[in-house]
């Protein structure tokens, strides 16, 4: 296979995904004409800054921010191919200078989100060692959004069916979060022991020590200590609250890809489960990901086999 054709495949991809890439297109030809004309069978980070590097015709020095969109159209190239074959080299992120983008997800594997969870258990404080391993935990558990679960009210969550009525979410339409019995125990344990703490009723879920709504400052601060002493986070690896819930969407992915499940077909329903106004968004953890990227690109490879076969 030609690398016009790897190109062309991995278009075909992105695009299956959401993704429109017209101008990394046009980037990834002139790229995949370099490689060939160099002789090139092997994508090297050596390789990518070199081209990147290029001048246009006439032109002294090239211009940082060519560089930079050709770096990152050749960086999710270089991820697909290195998602068929490792020994192919990914370059990282910051070579060169240009705008910020989505900052990649961080995905939890199950020991450390247990990890923060008990660390959580135990911070200072009766109220908080109570409160936040069950709010940590209810974001891994349901992919909510930090200010979904801090603006939940006692009267949207409906522990008897086990659901969850989110009204407040990024999209405009409220939507309901099933819970799997195990988090809906969670909950009805922590909201008798709210209850028996503040006998004035208040409206909101979860609570601080006085009885009123947890703020995001707070809670960030708190999942600061229980992540540090858990292990997680470091000077150079600081993992967000929020990257619980990239998880979870990463995780089902990865469940339905293993089981052999018609993923496109179960996307608008990952997207409403998740509040995702833009499906686009859904789709962005097929590319963030590379184990999904990888599964992505097999389905791809069987499918284009299937055609040959067939024709």
């Amino acid at each position: 296979m030609t690398w016009n054709e790897k190109v062309t495949d991995y278009l075909r991809l992105r695009r299956q995904l959401g993704a429109r890439l017209t101008w990394p297109e046009h980037l990834l030809h002139q790229f995949a004409t370099h490689l060939t004309a160099a002789g090139i069978e092997v994508i090297t980070v050596t390789e990518a800054i070199t081209w990147c590097s290029l001048p246009p015709a006439g032109v002294t020095a090239a211009p940082r921010t060519r560089a930079s969109s050709r770096m990152t159209a050749v960086r999710g190239f270089a991820d697909y191919m290195h998602a068929l074959n490792p020994i192919h080299e990914v370059p990282p992120r910051g070579i060169f200078a240009g705008p910020v983008h989505r900052q990649g997800p961080y995905i939890y594997c199950s020991a450390e989100i247990t990890a923060v969870i008990r660390a959580a258990a135990t911070l200072e404080g009766r109220s908080r060692a109570q409160t936040y391993p069950v709010l940590f935990a209810l974001l891994a558990a349901t992919g909510l959004r930090v200010g979904e679960a801090l603006a939940l009210d006692r009267d949207s969550a409906d522990l008897d069916a086990g659901v969850l009525l989110i009204s407040r979410g990024k999209g405009r339409d409220p939507r309901l979060v099933p819970l799997h019995p195990t988090a809906t125990a969670a909950l009805e344990r922590y909201a008798h022991w709210r209850d028996d703490q503040h006998h004035g009723r208040r409206p909101a879920f979860f609570t601080d020590a006085d009885g009123e709504r947890l703020k995001y400052a707070t809670v960030r601060d708190n999942w600061v200590h229980a992540s540090t002493a858990a292990g997680l986070r470091t000077a150079a690896r600081q993992p967000r609250m929020h990257d619980l819930r990239h998880t979870f969407a990463v995780n089902t992915l990865l469940g339905w890809y293993r089981d052999g499940a018609d993923v496109a077909a179960k996307m608008p329903a990952l997207s409403i489960y998740l509040g995702h106004s833009d499906p686009a968004n859904t789709y962005w953890y097929l590319s963030a990901v590379p184990e999904l990227l990888a599964h992505a690109a097999a389905r791809l490879d069987a499918a284009n086999t299937r055609e040959q076969a067939e024709s």
